[in-house]
């Protein structure tokens, strides 16, 4: 193995445009690691705001002037190529699938955690399987946070549920996932993705941007998963039914504290009721593991608009940060 390889880096805070190619050392897998030949970057809109810095808050975590982790990409699918002390359960060139908290997938190798990973059936392509970790985890912890499919609501099945922000990496799979667990999905999507938010499970579609929620009556929900972010939360609030619960997913707000005004807001206004919980997604292999089969299964499938080759992972970093992606954007892996 060559002892350097290929990454896309940006060294400071910045739009996708001041990102460039690079050769860098290949890391060296540590104490309970892997190092990972990277198949397949599903990219995600906390890579663009990790990019930016966006909001300050999240500075002194990863960066207080500069990025700690200048590789962007969180959802990696890869080979395992080495073995780092006191692995178990990781085999060489088993394939794999797993997110990277601070990034590091747009490079050709990447040291990752074994325990967060998990292995890739073999009829799951690598670009599939990346798209998983991050939005389709998110997708299915809002769901559990939010009771659908879990609980006894005031419906018999899966209650109905809304999905606001339905076109989306994150929104996409929670349309299939809600609809898998028995629940009648509205969702609120562009016009013209409507059809695809249909056909993946969502029985009536509107854009709530020009179709306002103020005209739906009061409790039409049994369930709320706002991604898109932006909505009032007395609004949301109204539309919930009693024992319902609003899940906001969305990282929206300020430059400066980014969501966690509106975060505060929603903990007051569930003072005695609960039914607005901020949802903090972490990684969660068994969830992984689940949404594995059911891909396997054919019972989920990722949205992709777009694959693109590594020499153009600028471009699709680029094309994130410009909004309105329709599910993911794949980089995958380069020829080495």
């Amino acid at each position: 193995m060559s002892r350097s390889m290929k990454a896309w880096r940006r060294e400071t805070y910045g739009p996708a445009d001041g990102v460039a190619l690079e050769r860098i050392p290949v890391p060296t897998p540590g104490r309970g690691e892997v190092l990972l030949r990277v198949r397949a970057t599903a990219l995600n809109a906390g890579d663009v705001r990790l990019l930016l810095g966006d909001p300050l808050l999240v500075r002194p975590v990863f960066g207080l002037t500069r990025p700690k982790h200048p590789v962007r990409g969180m959802e990696v699918a890869g080979t395992v190529v080495a073995v780092g002390p006191d692995v178990v359960g990781a085999e060489i060139d088993e394939d794999v699938v797993g997110e990277l908290v601070g990034g590091g997938g747009l490079g050709e190798y990447v040291s990752v955690p074994a325990a967060r990973l998990v292995p890739v059936p073999i009829d799951i392509v690598p670009e599939t399987a990346a798209c998983l970790p991050v939005a389709g985890g998110t997708a299915w912890q809002a769901l559990d946070l939010a009771g659908v499919g879990l609980t006894q609501r005031a419906r018999a099945d899966g209650g109905r549920v809304l999905i606001i922000g339905a076109s989306g990496g994150v929104g996409t799979f929670a349309v299939q996932l809600a609809a898998l667990r028995g629940a009648e999905v509205w969702a609120s999507c562009r016009d013209r993705n409507a059809p695809l938010i249909e056909q993946l499970g969502a029985v009536r579609t509107f854009d709530h941007r020009t179709s306002p929620l103020s005209a739906l009556p009061d409790g039409r929900f049994d369930a709320i998963v706002d991604i898109a972010g932006g909505m009032p939360l007395r609004e949301l609030k109204r539309l919930v039914a009693p024992g319902g619960t609003v899940v906001l997913v969305t990282g929206d707000g300020g430059h400066v504290l980014g969501p966690i005004p509106r975060m505060l807001r929603a903990v007051f206004l569930s003072i005695g009721s609960r039914s607005i919980r901020p949802l903090a997604a972490t990684p969660r292999p068994e969830v992984l593991a689940k949404l594995l089969e059911l891909v396997a299964d054919g019972r989920v499938v990722p949205v992709i608009e777009r694959e693109y080759p590594f020499a153009e992972a600028s471009a699709a970093l680029a094309r994130l940060e410009a909004g309105h992606t329709v599910g993911k954007l794949v980089v995958t892996g380069s020829a080495l």
